[in-house]
């Protein structure tokens, strides 16, 4: 079976020595960039399945990888980014980036959320229809949302808004996204309402909305849906 091509495009060269004999021993064959363009070139030519992108690269900004590379690509990508970094983060998520990892990491915990962003790029292919975690289960197809096998009451908004998080299960939704995507783009600031309507749906949602266990809070970014 082919080895799936993981771009990794960072310029400290530990990092570039932390990843690739980890990700080789994980089943994912490495290729390496350590500037924007070299990235942009690799993206092109080689068609990798997914990139790990650092936002501090020497040439240009990762934000401006990203952007240019969401104009003609949907290959996945995760952003390594460091604890200060929390704006440029967010920017970059709005961007197209697919979920990130905060410096320093553990390889567990990239490999976890470069399968989600792998699951996912596939499931965007054949279309989403539905997701089952923790008694709750989610048929769009129906439009029916049940707990323990009795439909739950939810209003359009809270559908929406469960939906979009469902769709995106495992990975980081931010605020913003979530607030234009289901109120619009007038209402892209409007944190405390989403905060309002994140609490009602998990009041009917979770089994202990005081410990959350399906829509987890990444705090100042967004919220994610639980999933690998």
């Amino acid at each position: 079976m082919s080895r799936e091509r993981i771009l990794v495009v960072d310029d400290e060269p530990q990092i570039q020595r932390f990843l690739r004999p980890a990700l080789d021993a994980a089943g994912y064959d490495v290729i390496e960039a350590r500037t924007g363009e070299e990235a942009l070139r690799a993206a092109a030519t080689i068609a990798p399945a997914l990139i790990i992108l650092d936002l501090g690269l020497p040439d240009m900004d990762g934000k401006d990888v990203i952007a240019r590379l969401r104009g003609w690509s949907k290959i996945p990508i995760i952003i390594l980014s460091a604890r200060d970094q929390e704006t440029e983060k967010i920017s970059a998520l709005d961007l197209g980036a697919d979920d990130y990892v905060e410096k320093p990491f553990g390889i567990g915990e990239l490999t976890a959320r470069m399968r989600s962003a792998l699951r996912h790029r596939i499931q965007d292919a054949g279309g989403f229809s539905g997701a089952a975690i923790d008694g709750l289960s989610i048929d769009t197809v129906r439009r029916v949302v049940e707990r323990d096998g009795k439909p739950l009451k939810l209003t359009p908004k809270e559908y929406d808004l469960l939906v979009i998080l469902a769709r995106h299960a495992g990975r980081v939704v931010t605020h913003k996204t979530l607030l234009t995507s289901v109120w619009g783009p007038a209402h892209g600031e409007d944190l405390h309402y989403l905060r309002v309507f994140i609490g009602q749906l998990r009041a009917k949602i979770e089994r202990n909305p005081t410990d959350p266990k399906i829509i987890r809070t990444e705090p100042g970014v967004g919220y994610r849906f639980a999933g690998d």
